[in-house]
């Protein structure tokens, strides 16, 4: 009887673990198109409301890892259900990581003073960001469901969100070579493509954490990238 109890409080335990991981990504989803959003319509109202929602997501990390730090001393699980307990503590890092590359788009919202702004560079930056955002939906849902395909699905499709990353680099430094007025909001727009597509890497981190908790083990194969042209390279004068 005494078992059957314990059994029952680790559930609520991790319930509670799960549920506060899913708020957690609900409010980091809502970061990524609100910043993104503030950028291209050039709102400082919505940039700052971006950056101030970062302490919520910094709570609710602290929050799911006291929670599973007092469960792992309260119930002491082995095997998978202690690989659930770490698993949420790894997806909770990688969102208030997704959260910070948020807040710091949301902070260069209020930089932007030129009124150069490409319509394909919008639109590129609007398309990756379309496609980043539905890896960490998918990848959410796939760690909430402990569903391995489709968290492997995420983890492949990395290499197209570094592909448009780079093709987004070399038409941002082509419209700096042309102008040098263009200058400031591109280096401006590159940080936050490159913020973007590190937001895919942390959608792949979390595709990572699904795969070590079903199966008991890190992935072994090579991660797929496209263009291996670094940030630091491309940038001028780096």
């Amino acid at each position: 009887m005494a078992s059957e109890h314990t059994a029952k409080a680790f559930d609520s335990d991790l319930q509670e673990l799960t549920r506060l991981v899913a708020e957690m990504g609900g409010l980091v989803e809502r970061m990524i198109t609100e910043s993104v959003d503030a950028l291209i319509r050039r709102d400082v109202a919505l940039g700052k409301r971006v950056v101030a929602a970062d302490i919520e997501i910094d709570n609710l990390q602290r929050n799911i890892e006291e929670r599973a730090v007092l469960t792992i001393a309260r119930r002491q699980p082995m095997a998978i259900d202690l690989r659930e307990i770490v698993s949420a503590m790894r997806v909770a890092t990688d969102l208030e990581r997704i959260g910070d590359l948020a807040k710091n788009m949301g902070k260069r919202v209020a930089a932007l003073e030129s009124d150069f702004q490409p319509l394909k560079l919008i639109r590129g930056l609007e398309h990756m960001t379309d496609l980043v955002l539905s890896q960490v939906k998918s990848v959410l849902d796939a760690y909430a469901a402990h569903d391995l395909p489709a968290a492997m699905n995420v983890w492949k499709g990395d290499e197209e969100v570094d592909a448009i990353c780079t093709s987004l680099f070399r038409e941002l430094l082509t419209y700096m070579m042309e102008d040098p007025r263009n200058i400031s909001f591109c280096i401006h727009l590159m940080f936050c493509a490159k913020n973007i597509e590190r937001i895919g890497d942390h959608a792949t981190n979390i595709a990572e954490t699904v795969f070590y908790m079903i199966e008991g083990q890190q992935i072994t194969d090579k991660r797929p990238k496209g263009d291996v042209t670094t940030f630091a390279t491309t940038v001028p004068g780096s």
